[in-house]
């Protein structure tokens, strides 16, 4: 087998305390659901989550605020899960809002070696409180400053025994961006084929981004 199969308790010890992770999912679809679980079970603590949002109180994301293991969340909602809103009005959780257009430009610029990402969006809101504003042929925009992450976990449909990943539907969100921008990339997946068992136009994810499977 290849040296990059990993088990769900190998890549969980993986996970250390006060580590920022991106992890895949929209509400929970597309999301790791062992590799959360496991982390759980292991309680690894004071996390940052950069993710589309916390999921709901028993899936997904939500795991991990119910059981108080998570310090701040840069989202785009948090609307879902109950959990979330509570310990963000107690002051137990720090949440940064992020328009999702935008949450995604930041990933991908955090995955392209770039700084930032220049946007009118927020322009007037109180999105661009303490934020840089900058001109262009006379337009304002704000400087997004691009995300990366200790690891990034992603939930993918298929992967072959080198890394490459496949995602049905829209499980795709915002896991191929997240495999560009973070230090260690861990997919589990659905099912684990030989390679060149996924046909190469339908690899989302090559297998340069991926450090394990799952």
């Amino acid at each position: 087998m290849s040296k990059k199969i990993i088990s769900v308790s190998e890549a969980a010890a993986l996970m250390k305390d006060g580590m920022t992770i991106m992890i895949g999912g929209f509400l929970a679809a597309g999301s790791p659901h062992k590799l959360i679980n496991a982390m759980v079970e292991r309680k690894v603590k004071d996390l940052t989550i950069i993710a589309n949002d916390t999921a709901f109180p028993d899936k997904g994301i939500g795991l991990l605020v119910a059981n108080k293991q998570v310090k701040k969340v840069i989202v785009s909602h948090i609307g879902t899960n109950p959990l979330t809103i509570e310990q963000f009005n107690n002051k137990e959780l720090e949440v940064e809002f992020v328009p999702q257009g935008t949450l995604a430009e930041r990933i991908r610029c955090g995955g392209a070696g770039l700084g930032g990402v220049l946007t009118p969006t927020g322009i007037g809101t109180i999105v661009e409180e303490g934020k840089q504003k900058i001109t262009v042929e006379g337009k304002e925009y704000l400087l997004e400053t691009a995300l990366h992450a200790d690891v990034a976990l992603l939930g993918a449909s298929v992967s072959d025994k080198s890394g490459n990943l496949f995602y049905k539907g829209t499980t795709q969100n915002f896991n191929p961006m997240m495999a560009t921008a973070a230090d260690l990339v861990i997919a589990e997946a659905e099912e684990i084929v030989e390679t060149g068992g996924i046909p190469m136009e339908n690899i989302h994810t090559p297998a340069v981004f991926v450090s394990y499977i799952v």
